[in-house]
């Protein structure tokens, strides 16, 4: 049996700088992997299924329209495996879980099949997050997820992920967004300490924070708890939500910061970033 992880993506800023005449809103970004993931393992079989556990687990269905299923008939029709999908990121949480999945399941059937990796192409068929998720490394994002070049040098950095235990739907939060455009942001080609770049990082925004909330007010408590932690250099939310983040330079105060975001309903996480 063959394991792979889909490491939970994070949108250290999130710029929405346009929109095309097919309704695909055009973003800015520059998105990071944590240590916290979902875990798939597959085994040869005859036919295709998919088994779902975990945390959350319960709160996917394995139907042919699951993201997983859909990356595995992508890349080989005919393909059997016995996939297992190890739920631990919340779902519908501005953190790539679909996405990461997808990534992860396209990775780990080419492993097992034998085929050539999958192609950007194919990745962005099934999500706009998806071809940064098969990466999996620190990336510039740019156009709707299909555009990707090199991120800044980054320092060492640690993490914590909190979740009020709400789901938010992308679409609902791109539709309560309004104001005009924001410009791509101007990056340095590396930060050298984690206060650097979380003081850079403070100039620029997640333009979805606001219409997320406005959605989902918990949101606000998350951001407001992160943001009372000891060591905390920056606060912002992920993606469209309703995760958020908090940055620190030292692990401990990262593991301190999300014991102390513990809460009734609230998933929280503390730790590095994915291995490259």
């Amino acid at each position: 049996m063959l394991t792979e992880f889909a490491w939970a993506k994070i949108n250290l800023y999130l710029h929405v700088t346009g929109r095309r005449p097919d309704g695909y809103h055009v973003l800015d970004s520059l998105v990071v992997f944590a240590g916290a993931a979902d875990r798939l393992s597959a085994s040869p079989a005859e036919s295709l299924s998919l088994e779902l556990t975990g945390p959350f687990g319960t709160a996917l269905t394995a139907e042919p329209d699951n993201l997983v299923l859909r990356a595995a008939r992508a890349l080989r029709r005919d393909g059997g495996a016995r996939i297992v999908l190890e739920k631990h990121l919340p779902v519908a949480s501005g953190i790539g879980g679909g996405s990461a999945d997808a990534a992860a399941a396209l990775r780990l059937l080419a492993r097992m099949w034998g085929t050539p990796p999958a192609p950007p192409e194919m990745a962005l068929l099934l999500g706009a997050d998806v071809p940064v998720c098969l990466e999996s490394v620190a990336r510039r994002m740019a156009g709707i997820g299909e555009a990707l070049s090199p991120a800044p040098d980054l320092p060492r950095f640690f993490m914590v992920l909190a979740n009020p235990g709400h789901a938010v739907a992308t679409q609902a939060v791109f539709g309560a967004r309004q104001g005009a455009f924001s410009a791509p942001a101007t990056l340095p080609p590396a930060w050298l300490t984690a206060g650097a770049m979380a003081a850079d990082l403070a100039k620029l925004g997640n333009d979805l924070e606001a219409p997320a909330i406005s959605l989902c007010p918990p949101i606000a408590a998350v951001l407001a708890a992160l943001g009372a932690t000891e060591g905390c250099l920056l606060a912002r939310m992920s993606g469209s939500g309703a995760t958020c983040f908090g940055l620190y330079d030292s692990l401990e105060h990262a593991r301190a910061a999300a014991s102390a975001c513990a809460r009734p309903g609230w998933w929280s996480w503390g730790g590095a970033a994915a291995p490259a």
